[in-house]
């Protein structure tokens, strides 16, 4: 039992370390907790520092999902296990240790999570949020209608009433944390995808 505590606390210990502000910090970048809306995520760095430091923090954080998942699956950790390893990296996204607890908003570091329990998963989120932002052409909007759905997409992959919950509560967090782009969707002013401001 302490050996998969101490595989969740390694999850956290890996998810609180923020690949967007690692990346600008390297790219010589503001720091985009105070670019934008604030959020240190691959979406806000795309807006305020270009398409590459996007793409490298949007790898990141999917692989600081993916890889604890990953490791505590080939150490011989259960499903419920990897369920807890998994929320626990989606947490330390949220609220990373290194970064003073202000995290981004997840969408990057469930998919790897989703991937690291069952690839369908990640697939699933990955494929609805293409559909939506091809309809809607809102990142916000296509990420949260994923979340919706991703907890019954679960019911139809191998896993158990556990990794069903706990990817319910990641789902709920992600749609949490984006209260203000709820609140913008609904006012109309949410960005849309392509949209481009120039760095402060």
């Amino acid at each position: 039992m302490w050996f998969f505590a101490l595989l969740i606390l390694a999850a956290y210990l890996m998810g609180s370390v923020s690949a967007a502000i690692i990346t600008c910090r390297l790219m010589g970048l503001p720091d985009p907790r105070t670019q934008g809306s604030g959020n240190p995520g691959a979406t806000n760095v795309l807006r305020h520092g270009g398409r590459k430091a996007a793409i490298i923090t949007l790898l990141g954080d999917m692989f600081k999902g993916l890889l604890p998942v990953l490791l505590a699956r080939a150490l011989g950790a259960p499903l419920e296990v990897l369920g807890l390893v998994g929320l626990a990296a989606f947490l330390g996204h949220l609220y990373p240790l290194f970064f003073g607890f202000r995290g981004g908003k997840g969408v990057a570091t469930a998919i790897g999570v989703l991937l690291g329990i069952h690839w369908m998963l990640g697939a699933a989120y990955v494929g609805t949020w293409l559909l939506m932002a091809a309809v809607f052409r809102i990142s916000s909007l296509s990420a949260l209608l994923a979340a919706v759905l991703v907890p019954f997409y679960s019911l139809w992959v191998p896993a158990n009433a556990t990794v069903s919950a706990t990817i319910a509560v990641m789902s709920v967090m992600l749609i949490w944390r984006h209260r203000t782009n709820i609140q913008k969707i609904i006012a109309g002013t949410e960005d849309r995808v392509g949209d481009k401001r120039a760095p402060s």
